[in-house]
């Protein structure tokens, strides 16, 4: 369990150093650290000045950083190395781009032109989050994928405000002489919200559903299972009640 890991990393054998670069900066380059910290104070400079620092400075800290991408203040980085981003990238005030995934280089991927609205969670835990170009996260939305369960969000996408998406967020509860937290997390294929769709404000999306292309699901709504292209659900689980296609003359 991602959570288990992280506890022992903290609480185990070794300086608080080592910790501190294993658990946060995912790199145990002493000169890495210090460029690490140094960015870190950019990151609460206010106003034009540092905008510009962490446009000018924080590029480097990541496993790759298109051109043009702009940060606001208050943004916590964890694991920067296993983060890929595009060109013209906004990330803004107070969002938290958590990586850990020792499994792989690329835990989290921004296309070009992603906006994430503030206070953002984009939480890596043994797992991946995609997000393709030209979508926009508003603000208070979690993206939390586990235990090797992928996020994958296509190109053109709008998620409301404060959704939560999870992918490996059920845990085992067969055992009754075992405590939930010590039974693992079930491992349900991930969440794949294909190109075009708009989720409204406060939608959850748990882990093994598919929403297809061009599909809208009203607020509040929450998605148990998979929703076919361009349909429009509603509801407690998420049910189609129409569908964006009909009527519609199918292009040659």
């Amino acid at each position: 369990m991602a959570e288990k890991k992280t506890h022992k990393a903290i609480t185990g054998k070794g300086s608080a150093l080592t910790k501190y670069q294993d658990v946060m900066v995912g790199n145990r380059s002493f000169l890495f650290l210090l460029y690490f910290e140094l960015c870190g104070w950019f990151g609460i400079v206010p106003g034009a000045l540092g905008m510009l620092l962490r446009q000018f400075f924080w590029s480097r800290l990541f496993g790759s950083c298109g051109r043009k991408v702009a940060f606001g203040r208050g943004i916590v980085l964890r694991h920067p190395k296993r983060i890929h981003l595009g060109d013209s990238v906004v990330i803004s005030e107070g969002c938290i781009l958590d990586a850990r995934n020792p499994e792989t280089d690329r835990a989290i991927t921004l296309g070009n032109d992603v906006i994430l609205s503030t206070n953002v969670m984009l939480s890596c835990k043994n797992g991946s989050i995609s997000i393709g170009d030209s979508t926009g996260i508003n603000a208070g939305t979690i993206l939390q994928s586990t235990n090797n369960c992928p996020v994958t969000i296509g190109a053109d996408g709008i998620i409301g405000q404060m959704c939560f998406v999870v992918a490996g967020g059920n845990y085992h509860i067969e055992n009754l002489d075992i405590p939930i937290r010590m039974q693992g997390i079930q491992e349900d294929g991930g969440v794949e919200i294909e190109n075009n769709v708009w989720l409204g404000g406060k939608v959850t999306v748990l882990g093994g559903a598919t929403i297809g292309t061009g599909s809208v699901v009203a607020a509040a709504a929450v998605v148990t299972r998979s929703i076919p292209p361009y349909s429009i659900a509603k509801g407690i689980p998420a049910r189609v009640t129409g569908s964006r296609a009909e009527g519609k003359e199918e292009c040659a």
